[in-house]
């Protein structure tokens, strides 16, 4: 019952008292200009549209002038000068709750899964402060993903946040679906924004799965909708699950991807009339990226570890805005082009991925061996071109005839089939027996070149 009751003051507290109304003035490009329309940034207003008579659902996003500049979360048709916008609600909130657990909801916390509205009891707002930072715990313990790479060689904590950067078509989402099905967190929160309408459903009946939807919540925003509900859809992700780590539990967050949702911004600012930056970005894009990466995090109970992917264009991976998010988050993940077209999935490139915490969480054995198992892989890399022409002569480098011999037991253990699911505890146990088995190697390697040198010594 207090819940409840606290549920309704909060409604209560952000309805306007007023009946605060203005008009259309104009329309331009993505904005909409209002005329003697008083009320503050981010606030939610109608469009009575004449045209249509339906009304348009709308935010505040800034000021020109005496003016008002609105963007819609509706489409646009049927807005006419004149038409009356009516203040709704100066802050948005969404039901939050395990109500929400198995839904699929669109930017502004509506279900669009066609199992009918979520009741929930209580309510959040979608905008909040990330932790203070001395308000966070030190993130200390490991959080089991599912994949087998990221375990045994890039060992991620619990409220840890990740790049994930690729390019189109490497099987990022198909790599997300495992992490969402196999990872030892409590609870999933997925948000798909600016997505392809025809890959939603692949992506929740494919790659996520029943089981994983079960314990998930799915924020939906394709790229055919206004680039404020993919903005929105972020942030109601990250509320959601502020919620669930406030009580207490672990969940995993997954962003799909920060860079249609800078894109999204980037609409958004231009539109209001920032001044374009570095391709075209206007600031409020590198003032949003900090804002909503930094609320994941371990907070005093429960954690938020976060995945964010990152389209890389072209695979480069200078991109302004790869750059911004590699600065914030605690690690990143490569997903290679190359790798994808060999057939190697998780096309994770280890040489190019890192976790900034892993020596905070593994112990020394288990790190040396994981950097072990990457200074054989770059040792391969230096001579591939020369192996594959058979240019290449063993003898030379016993680090790099053991790269060489010991290629496809790598391979293997990096590797990882759709369904095949592998807890934190096996990836660590077969780390430990691949580097038996490479140990093994070195020493047959060494010994027959310690061989081969006493029978050209008495030659």
């Amino acid at each position: 019952m207090s819940s409840l009751l606290a549920n309704l003051a909060q409604d209560v507290r952000r309805i306007s008292p007023l009946g605060i109304e203005g008009r259309v003035l104009e329309v331009v490009g993505l904005s909409i200009i209002v005329e003697h329309f008083p009320v503050a940034v981010g606030s939610r207003c109608t469009v009575r549209a004449r045209a249509t008579q339906h009304e348009v659902r709308c935010e505040v996003v800034g000021f020109r002038d005496d003016r008002t500049l609105l963007m819609t979360l509706d489409e646009m048709d049927g807005v006419s000068r004149g038409d009356v916008v009516r203040l709704t609600s100066r802050r948005q909130t969404i039901g939050v709750g395990d109500e929400m657990l198995g839904r699929v909801i669109n930017g502004l916390g509506e279900a669009i899964d066609g199992r009918g509205p979520i009741r929930c009891t209580l309510r959040r707002h979608i905008e909040a402060r990330a932790l203070g930072a001395l308000s966070r715990q030190r993130i200390d313990q490991p959080i089991g993903t599912g994949i087998r790479a990221i375990d045994a060689c890039m060992t991620c904590g619990r409220g840890q946040r990740v790049g994930i950067f690729s390019g189109a078509g490497v099987g990022k989402s198909v790599l997300l679906g495992m992490m969402a099905r196999y990872t030892s967190a409590a609870v999933n929160v997925i948000c798909l924004a600016g997505e392809r309408g025809r890959e939603v459903r692949d992506f929740l009946e494919r790659d996520l799965g029943p089981d994983g939807l079960r314990k998930s919540v799915v924020v939906v925003s394709t790229n055919d909708e206004p680039p404020l509900m993919k903005i929105k859809a972020g942030l109601v992700a990250h509320a959601l699950a502020e919620h669930f780590r406030d009580e207490g539990r672990d969940v995993l967050l997954v962003l799909d991807s920060v860079t249609r949702l800078a894109m999204a911004q980037r609409q958004v600012g231009l539109s209001a009339g920032e001044p374009p930056t570095t391709k075209g970005y206007p600031p409020s894009v590198f003032s949003l990226l900090p804002r909503l990466l930094e609320r994941a995090g371990r907070g005093a109970q429960g954690s938020i570890t976060g995945f964010y992917t990152i389209l890389v264009e072209g695979d480069d991976m200078s991109d302004p805005v790869a750059d911004a998010v590699r600065s914030i988050l605690d690690g990143h993940l490569v997903l290679s082009r190359r790798l994808a077209n060999q057939g190697h999935y998780p096309a994770i490139d280890v040489t190019q991925s890192i976790s900034r915490l892993m020596t905070d969480l593994v112990e020394p054995k288990h790190l040396e061996a994981s950097r072990s198992l990457v200074r054989l892989l770059a040792a391969y890399n230096e001579v591939e071109d020369l192996v594959n022409i058979g240019a290449y002569s063993p003898g030379s480098n016993p680090e790099v005839d053991l790269a060489v011999a010991s290629r496809q037991d790598v391979l293997g253990f990096l590797r990882q089939d759709i369904q095949e699911a592998v807890r934190y505890d096996e990836a660590r146990s077969g780390l430990d027996a691949l580097t038996r088995k490479l140990e093994q190697s070195r020493k047959t390697i060494l010994a027959r070149r310690t061989a081969q040198a006493a029978v050209a010594a008495k030659a």
